[in-house]
Order: C-alpha cells, then structure tokens, then sequence
C-alpha cells in the first residue's frame, strides 16, 4: 500500500485537498479551506514535478501558512470598523435630520414626534409649534436640536 501511495502521490494530494474542502463544507468555518487548497495545489505540483515526499510536506505546509497569512490580511483589511455605527444608539442616526415641532417648548424642553416614536428635545430657547430644528447632537435619549430657516 505504501508503494502504491509512493508511486501515485499526486492522488493521495487531491484526494487530501478533496476530503479536507468535503469537511470545510460540513461548517469548519474557513480552517480547513486553506489546507485544502494547499493540498491539492501540492497534487498538481507533485503531478507535474514527481519529488520526494519530504518536498512534499514542506510544500504542503508552506502553501498552508502562505495561503492562511493572506487571507488574514485580507480579512483585516475588509474587516476595518468604520467609526461609530451607532449600534444600539437609535439617536445618533438622527443628528443632522431636520424636524417640524408639532407643540411649542416651554422652558426650552419639549418632544417631537418622529415616525412612531416621541424624542425628548433641549434647545437654547423657547421655540413655537410648527418650527424646522435640526438635531445637533444627543445626550442620553434627549435629542438636542437647534431652530433652522
């Protein structure tokens, strides 16, 4: 059996890359997708340029950690957070919107109605009913917001 897998070492290359892609599929999470590939490109290699089995393994496992380095760097790279996303601040992804006051503020305190939701506002100032504010930042759940033209 050993002089068989000896002479035929290409197969027993692919059919590694064949059986480690098989169990990437079964929910690996990427692990074994890079072995994988490595074995079957050291089966093609082995193919075309029939070397001894040491060669073998070093190619094996150089194409491993090279393909394993890259794909790190590149998930890295894709994977750069983009400043605050404002996860789990709904607020926050009202700064810079413009609203129209539905009742006035009285001591500069006051809600506006936003889709289905009512947001405590602050402003400066006493604003009428009927204004245009433009939300300029939040503090807490309170919407601070500031009278436009």
């Amino acid at each position: 059996m050993i002089e068989l897998i000896s002479e035929h070492a290409h197969v027993f290359w692919l059919a590694l890359g064949g059986l480690l892609l098989a169990a990437e599929m079964l929910g690996a999470g990427g692990y074994l997708l890079w072995s994988g590939i490595a074995a079957i490109l050291t089966g093609l290699l082995t193919w075309i340029v029939p070397v001894g089995w040491e060669w073998q393994g070093l190619c094996f496992a150089l194409l491993t950690v090279v393909a394993a380095v890259l794909w790190s760097r590149w998930l890295k790279r894709k994977a750069r957070p983009e400043g605050n996303n404002g996860l789990n601040q709904r607020g926050q992804q009202f700064i810079g919107q413009r609203f129209r006051l539905e009742q006035p503020l009285v001591n500069a305190r006051g809600h506006v109605r936003i889709g289905d939701s009512s947001w405590p506002v602050q402003a400066d100032e006493d604003l009428p009913a009927t204004t245009l504010v433009e939300v300029i930042a939040v503090d807490g759940i309170t919407l601070r917001i500031k009278a436009r033209a």
